[in-house]
């Protein structure tokens, strides 16, 4: 049984000051006067809702509640206050028109009661605030802000049943709440619909960016990577410096953003500079900015990276080729937070996290002379290790699948999956270059694929050897034939489980000339067989 349904508010004729659901709706007048008086003496949109959401958190033993706004030209439904949800939460709850119960709301223009929301399909749990799905035994309502016969926005609520009269007076109340703050609402969206659209942007980017970058969506489950999540989540909600170490292509930056993203000053900026992409000559005003006129073409004051972190976290990738005067002078930041710009005297003082990057061996250029030692100190308060790709074992399947499906939706080609023979390639291959090099193979790879599959053939021919591909093809044409061969005969045998007679017919061979190029590269067809 559908227990969702529109309401007009001349249905309602019940009593309002009938106390007798234990919840009485009389304490509330007053706070309808101060509504009432604010609307008329201010238009301030904030101010109204901060009182709203307020009388539905203490007075109405509501949930969860939000108001959403309607962008007409965007076409567009977003929360822009609420309660009982983060921020992140907040953020996914963006509909069109007819979609979900606040979508519906907005197109009819009425008011809808939802009893228990686990009986309507209408609910889409946009927000993902019920995860656990134990409170899909709550009621749900929304009402529409109009104005005239247009509708601005929605007020909802979310509340444990009560009985259907208490939800009936509780419509009721939000709806003339709803029409007193209606034309304070259509003043707002008129005078701010900009700002109001780039609100809703910032707010999807910022949840987007926090879903992208926490640990648990950096690729990968061996053992090394996990204790490389738990000392993420464990130095995230600090504000310490940190040193990301590791060899080049294992993924640093990438430990850097999820630090940042998971931290409490996640909402501040996260600016990234590479200490070895630039001359030694303007790295310094790269770093700490410039004053007017402090060396030629120098026209206006500029503000450099560290002034530009302020409130949130720098990353220094490849912190070890900094020069060692540019290292005293980023000593200095380290212990007072304080620098001042080239040309300037005043100085300048920052709150910031600092995350530092390098694959040298820094102990090492300590005692060559080459990195001053308190320096070394200073940023090695908390290291992290980012293991290397060969020592992660089957973290390689992992990350090879995630490239494939990644570049295959970009160039849009079919490639489903990758060959057992091509699998035991990038499982047996060393990757100096780690990363950075598997997703490069990969991204080679799904361009060369032709049948939706990628074989051992459409690997890089630093892969091909005898080693990787576990049998002796050696070189030329007839050694590429030969490994293609194999690699169809491995196929076959799969799809058909180790059936001999149906790989057979699969590849267009007797059983006889099958079984005797299965013996030239030595397979068996129990190998095959699920266990």
């Amino acid at each position: 049984m559908d227990y969702t349904y529109a309401i007009d508010l001349d249905d309602f004729v019940d009593d309002f000051t009938d106390c007798k659901t234990g919840e009485c709706r009389v304490n509330v007048l007053p706070i309808l006067f101060q509504i009432s008086q604010i609307i008329t003496e201010s238009e301030d949109l904030p101010s109204s809702l901060a009182l709203i959401l307020k009388v539905m958190q203490s007075r109405m033993r509501i949930v969860r509640g939000a108001v959403s706004l309607y962008d007409r030209e965007g076409g567009n439904i977003f929360i822009h206050e609420s309660f009982g949800l983060t921020e992140e939460q907040k953020a996914r709850g963006t509909y069109a028109p007819g979609e979900g119960i606040t979508g519906q709301v907005v197109e009819a223009g009425k008011a809808i009661i939802v009893p228990e929301l686990r009986n309507n399909p209408s609910f889409l749990n946009r927000t993902q605030a019920r995860t656990d799905g134990t409170d899909l035994n709550f009621s749900f309502f929304c009402v529409p802000i109009l104005h005239g016969r247009k509708v601005l926005g929605t007020i909802s609520a979310e509340r444990v049943y009560a009985n259907r009269r208490l939800l009936k007076q509780d419509v009721e109340l939000m709806a003339t709440i709803a029409s007193m703050i209606a034309p304070a609402v259509e003043l707002y969206l008129l005078e701010n619909i900009d700002k109001v659209r780039l609100e809703a942007e910032n707010q999807r980017l910022s949840a987007a960016l926090k879903q992208r970058f926490k640990p648990s969506n950096i690729i990968g489950n061996s053992k090394p990577m996990q204790e490389v999540y738990e000392l993420i989540h464990k130095v995230a909600v600090t504000k310490a410096t940190v040193l990301v170490l590791g060899e080049s292509g294992v993924g640093k930056e990438l430990v850097a953003n999820a630090i940042h993203y998971n931290s409490t000053t996640a909402d501040g900026p996260f600016i990234k500079f590479n200490c070895a992409a630039l001359p030694e000559s303007i790295v310094e005003s790269e770093l700490f900015g410039h004053e007017k006129g402090s060396f030629t073409g120098a026209a206006a004051m500029r503000k450099g990276r560290f002034e530009l972190a302020d409130g949130g976290t720098i990353f220094l990738d490849e912190v070890g080729e900094l020069s060692l005067s540019m290292q005293a002078k980023l000593l200095r930041v380290l212990q007072e937070k304080t620098f001042e710009r080239v040309g300037g005297a005043r100085p300048v003082k920052v709150d910031l996290r600092i995350i530092a990057a390098t694959n040298r061996d820094l102990p090492q250029m300590v005692e060559q002379g080459t990195f001053r030692e308190d320096l070394y100190y200073r940023l090695n308060v908390f290291p992290i290790t980012i293991p290397p790709l060969r020592e992660r074992g089957s973290d390689v399947i992992l990350l090879a699948d995630y490239f494939v499906a990644q570049y295959a939706e970009e160039s849009g080609r079919e490639a489903k999956r990758i060959s057992t023979p091509a699998l035991n390639m990038l499982m047996a291959y060393h990757w100096p270059g780690n990363v950075r090099e598997l997703e490069n193979v990969i991204e080679r790879s799904v361009i060369l694929s032709e049948d939706g599959v990628i074989h051992g053939y459409n690997l890089p021919p630093s892969l091909q050897t005898s080693v990787e591909s576990g049998t002796s093809f050696g070189c030329g044409i007839e050694a590429k034939l030969a490994a293609v061969e194999y690699e169809m005969i491995v196929e076959a045998l799969k799809t058909h489980v180790g059936n001999v007679t149906e790989a057979a017919k699969d590849l267009g061979l007797t059983r006889r000339i099958l079984g005797l190029r299965m013996e030239r590269y030595g397979l068996d067809y129990k190998a095959f067989r699920k266990k």
